[in-house]
Parts: C-alpha cells; structure tokens; sequence
C-alpha cells in the first residue's frame, strides 16, 4: 500500500485568475487536480527559494548568538596560518 500523508484542513486561497487559468490548464492536461498542481509548485519554491529562507534565518540567528565567524577574520587566520606554514 502506498505511504498516505497526512492532508490539513483545506484553506482558503485568492491567486490573480491568470495564475488559475495557468494551474487549471496544467491540471487538464496532466488529468490531476488543481491541489495537485499547487502542492507541486509550494513543494518546489520550499525546495528552493524557501530553502534560502530558512537558511538566512538560520544563519541571522547563529550570528546573533555568537555561534557564527566573520568571514574577514576567517580569512585573516587562514592568510596567517598559510604565511606560517611557508616560513
């Protein structure tokens, strides 16, 4: 048996109508539904540009506690250590 998910409740959603028109002509075509459609599109924008999102979240809150470097003083040790070690 295929693995099921867990669906949410349904919500309620205002897209511009040539967005719509767009999603329900892909739906026709590859015979699915609209729902269909648009979780394929949120699952590829959380992929990608949702991803980056959460990534600068993530790294903006690292920073702010102290758990982060600044480039620049990386790169000075590095440039440091590389003199050192050619001496």
């Amino acid at each position: 048996m295929k693995n099921q998910r867990q669906l949410s409740n349904p919500i309620t959603l205002r897209v511009p109508a040539d967005i719509l028109a767009e999603i329900e002509e892909i739906a026709d075509v590859c015979e699915r539904t609209r729902s269909w459609v648009f979780v394929r599109a949120l699952k590829s924008y959380l992929a990608t540009e949702g991803r980056e999102v959460l990534e600068i979240a993530k790294a903006r809150r690292e920073m702010a506690n102290g758990e982060a470097y600044d480039l620049d003083d990386v790169v000075s040790e590095v440039a440091t250590a590389i003199k050192g070690a050619a001496a």
